[in-house]
Parts: C-alpha cells; sequence; structure tokens
C-alpha cells in the first residue's frame, strides 16, 4: 500500500521537483498569525539515499512540499538538515522546515518604501512585491491585486533601519482595523502547479460558506477548552521610537494616549494593565492604532480551544479561516455546548505504526 503522504523537495526558486524521500516521524501544522513547522526524519540504509539527500535537501534552498493523495497540504521551506547515528549504527537525517512566511523573516527593505493614503492590503502587496523584485528575490509568491480592504494607510519604511519584511507585515496587520495574512499553500486545480500564495483577510482570513461541523461525541476525539486570564488587560498604553521632535518633557520615546475599558472597571473588575512597544513607529497616531489593537485582542481571557479530529473529507488545511459548529454533551457540558469558532491552526499527525492518522483543530470564537 502506498503512502498516504509524500513530501516532494523541489529548488525554492524555480519549484523544479528534485526528489520524493520517505520519512519518518512526520508531524506538521500551520497557521494563521504565525509560521507552521514541519519535521521529520528520513532513514538513511545506504550511500545511494544518502547521496540522494544532499542533493534535494539544502537547507535555505530547497522547498518542501506534502502531498496527500493528489493535494497539497502544506509548503514551506527546509531550514535545518542534521545527519546523526544511533548507538547501533543507524544513520538518519532529522529536518526541519517553516511555512512560507517564513522567507520574508529573512527578507530586508533596503530602500525606503513611502506609501500615502494607500489602502492597507496594496501596502501588504507592495512590500511583498518588492522583496521579489531584488535579484534572487522571487520566489513566486502569487498575489490577488483586486482585493482591498478600504483602509487607507500613510507608512514610510526607513532603509536606514533595515527592517524585516515579516515584520513590517504583521505591525502593518496589527492596528485597530487591521488585517490577518498568511501564505497558503495548495495544487492549482486547473494546471496542477504547486502554489504559493499571499492570503489576505480585512478583518480576517475567512473561507467557505457553512461552518463544519465537529461533535463530541462523534468525530471529535478529545477536547481542551483553556481560559487563560494572564494576558487580559483593561487598560493600556503603547511605547514608539525615540526621535526629537517627539520626546516628552522629562525625554524618553513617544507615548500612545492611555486607552481603557470603563465598563470593565466600573463592573467590578480589577485594574489590569498592558503594554507594548514599537520602536520603529514615530507617529502618535499609528501608535494610538496600534495600543487600541492591544487592548482589543486583550480584552478577554485568552480562550483557544484545541479540538482533536479524524481526518475525513470534510477536515483538510483548507479549513484555516473558516467556521467550526462546535458541540458537545458530556459530564462537563451535561446540557450541552453548541458554539460557533474559526479554524486558526492545524496540526497534523499522519498514521504511523501504533498511532492513527488525526487532526488538531485550535479555534477562536467567531
Amino acid at each position: 500500500m502506498a503512502p498516504l503522504y509524500r513530501l516532494l523537495f523541489a529548488d525554492l526558486v524555480t519549484d523544479q521537483l528534485l526528489d520524493v524521500l520517505p520519512v519518518q516521524g512526520l508531524g506538521f501544522d500551520d497557521y494563521i498569525g504565525k509560521s507552521g513547522a514541519l519535521s521529520g526524519k528520513i532513514p538513511i540504509p545506504d550511500p545511494e539515499m544518502a547521496a540522494r539527500v544532499r542533493a534535494a535537501a539544502v537547507p535555505g534552498r530547497t522547498a518542501v512540499w506534502v502531498e496527500r493523495g493528489s493535494d497539497i497540504w502544506w509548503g514551506g521551506i527546509l531550514w535545518t538538515m542534521t545527519p546523526s547515528v544511533d548507538d547501533r549504527g543507524g544513520v538518519s537525517v532529522d529536518i526541519q522546515a517553516a511555512t512560507f512566511e517564513s522567507y520574508l523573516d529573512r527578507r530586508v527593505v533596503f530602500t525606503t518604501q513611502t506609501y500615502t493614503q494607500v489602502d492597507q492590503l496594496a501596502i501588504a502587496r507592495g512590500l511583498v512585491g518588492y522583496a521579489a523584485s531584488l535579484s534572487g528575490g522571487d520566489i513566486g509568491i502569487r498575489m490577488d491585486a483586486t482585493k482591498v480592504s478600504g483602509v487607507l494607510r500613510d507608512r514610510s519604511y526607513v532603509a536606514s533601519e533595515v527592517p524585516r519584511v515579516r515584520d513590517l507585515l504583521d505591525d502593518l496587520a496589527a492596528v485597530d482595523g487591521g488585517f490577518e495574512w498568511r501564505i497558503q499553500a495548495y495544487r492549482d486545480t486547473a494546471t496542477g502547479a504547486r502554489v504559493k500564495q499571499l492570503q489576505l483577510g480585512y478583518p480576517k482570513i475567512a473561507v467557505g460558506a457553512q461552518p463544519v461541523m465537529l461533535t463530541y461525541p462523534g468525530n471529535v476525539l478529545a477536547y481542551t477548552l483553556p481560559s487563560d486570564a494572564t494576558t487580559m488587560a483593561n487598560v493600556w498604553q503603547s511605547r514608539g521610537a525615540t526621535v526629537d521632535n517627539t520626546v516628552d518633557a522629562e525625554g524618553g520615546p513617544l507615548l500612545s494616549s492611555v486607552w481603557r475599558y470603563d465598563d470593565r472597571l466600573n463592573g467590578g473588575w480589577p485594574r489590569l494593565d498592558g503594554t507594548s512597544d514599537y520602536n520603529t513607529v514615530s507617529v502618535k497616531t499609528t501608535l494610538d492604532n496600534h495600543a487600541k489593537a492591544d487592548l482589543a485582542r486583550a480584552r478577554n481571557a485568552a480562550t483557544i480551544p484545541s479540538i482533536r479530529v479524524r481526518l475525513d473529507g470534510e477536515i483538510t488545511p483548507a479549513l484555516i479561516g473558516a467556521r467550526a459548529r462546535l458541540r458537545i454533551r458530556d459530564v462537563w457540558h451535561a446540557e450541552g455546548l453548541d458554539a460557533t469558532y474559526r479554524v486558526v491552526g492545524m496540526k497534523l499527525d499522519p498514521a504511523e505504526r501504533g498511532r492513527e492518522e488525526s487532526a488538531e483543530l485550535y479555534l477562536e470564537a467567531a
């Protein structure tokens, strides 16, 4: 029986297929808001396999694609490769890769980029396009130039600060009225090509019209529903850059206004203060927008349900950004839970000896 998952190794720039290699202990995940990761072990039984791995698995130059059936379930960049030998003389190579967002962590703005009253999604595309325009910088990230948010921004990214493209995208998105972004990996059904797509969502990434149904007992194997108040706040101030015309009488960096939820304070909650730093932000309006967005994220206790499910026709990585209706009836939810969430991440554990194939979904309140 052929393996359910195949790992394809390709040239990062051209996407030319280099090899298909066997991997043991495979695990991979993907998220909105942070890079996903892949890890596994390639067994090296003979010199021929060693030569294949050396040729195809080149850290920093090789793309790794996970194929399930005819579909692409994950895509990213190989960053580390570690050959090792165990106490029985068995040789293997551990690999670690990260989704294509990680490439933008390694790209720096060397020429000042200025945007005046430009749609924030167009600025995001402009930053990715700038990275692709430089020699050797185009890894084939597709972009949809028609998607807009209607929110116009003023931004100047100064070359002397050597900012990284990933940081600029994250900062641009993480303001009041901001957006979400990720690089989605999939197969183009029309051409069969493997695709890296800049996926933008305003105010959030949303896919699908109908929610996927998750039930316990049912297709949900296990769940955890944590509620964590350690990051809660009802008062917030952010700190920006230190520039000559914004230093206050006592000296120091630019400070945002102090934002607060008076309804919480008047409703009996203790005061919970929060702060954040944006060392490159020198415009108070922008800093205020960061502070308001940070406070909104900290308003409630962090609740990120983790749901382990059987893989069926409905559960695929294409669900990231989709709504999920979760229904639970057990001793904790004796009267039944029926709530709608959004899928913000997924971790896949392929079937191996002693382990059935399953997925862990990470949810947020819809």
